[in-house]
């Protein structure tokens, strides 16, 4: 299981994590309604992310629910940008309801990321947008 904070942005679905779901955004429709999307701000003990939801997962999860992302990716949405999303080849699943410590910050979506210059299949951060998200506003 891997925490928040040591995602990277990659090509590859290979991003297995348990967090709890934060926030949800406004459900839009793409592609001339045929598909949903919506952004949710969630979270572990270590960093928090935004979490793009598709179709039928717009509506199946809400704040406060604990879910399991199996081989999910960490990258640039339609929109250009940095979220994680189970992708096509990964799975999201309900585990659990309210019950898991998390932190909002650092927030991974709001990192500016760049080639890694020893490996060329990596990233490295190198600087940060905002300590906090730049669409969710802070929990109180």
């Amino acid at each position: 299981m891997l925490s928040l904070k040591d995602i990277s942005p990659s090509a590859r679905n290979n991003i297995n994590a348990r967090f709890i779901i934060l926030e949800k955004g406004t459900i839009t429709s793409e592609g001339g309604g045929q598909n949903k999307t919506c952004l949710a701000l969630v979270a572990d003990e270590s960093a928090s992310v935004n979490f793009q939801l598709w179709n039928e997962e717009c509506d199946a999860f809400k704040p406060g629910d604990i879910v399991h992302l199996s081989n999910g990716i960490f990258s640039y949405s339609r929109s250009n940008r940095l979220v994680l999303r189970a992708g096509k080849r990964g799975r999201v699943e309900k585990v659990g309801e309210f019950t898991m410590a998390f932190v909002e910050s650092p927030n991974m979506s709001e990192i500016v990321w760049v080639p890694d210059p020893y490996n060329s299949g990596k990233f490295v951060q190198e600087s940060v947008i905002s300590p906090i998200s730049g669409i969710f506003s802070p929990l109180v």
